[in-house]
């Protein structure tokens, strides 16, 4: 797979699925994440987790690639992050509030897997809405 379709298949098949499987399937051995939440996770299990508390604090959690630019090893995305308010979220209790924020995330590839990515999401545009 290039990065680009890489990247398409983390969000389309793995975080809007939530499929830890399919994870496992295309991310590196020692793959490092950097989420647009501000946190970092090694390897496909921290990335998992991470992945399966934003699906518990957002219900009908979903990414859409906006934008995406590739080469031979690399790819960047921006990307609109959205989901309904239903769990403890950057310290916020639940609002059952529809929330989105946008996010600029960079790919690394290698051997068929994606080896990196790093996230930075508007979190100022996202506490701003999960305050009210």
């Amino acid at each position: 797979m290039s990065p680009g379709e890489l990247v398409r298949a983390f969000y389309d098949e793995v975080w809007n699925r939530n499929d830890a499987a399919r994870a496992r399937e295309l991310l590196d051995p020692a793959f490092r994440f950097r989420g647009s939440l501000g946190e970092d996770r090694i390897g496909p299990d921290g990335f998992i987790a991470y992945m399966q508390g934003i699906h518990a604090a957002l219900a009908d959690y979903r990414c859409t690639v906006e934008d995406l630019i590739e080469n031979d090893s690399r790819a960047a995305a921006r990307a609109r992050f959205e989901g309904v308010h239903r769990g403890e979220l950057l310290g916020f209790a639940p609002t059952g509030r529809h929330v989105a924020w946008t996010g600029a995330a960079f790919f690394t590839a290698g051997g068929g897997r994606l080896t990196e990515v790093w996230v930075l999401g508007d979190l100022d545009g996202l506490k701003q809405q999960l305050a009210g």
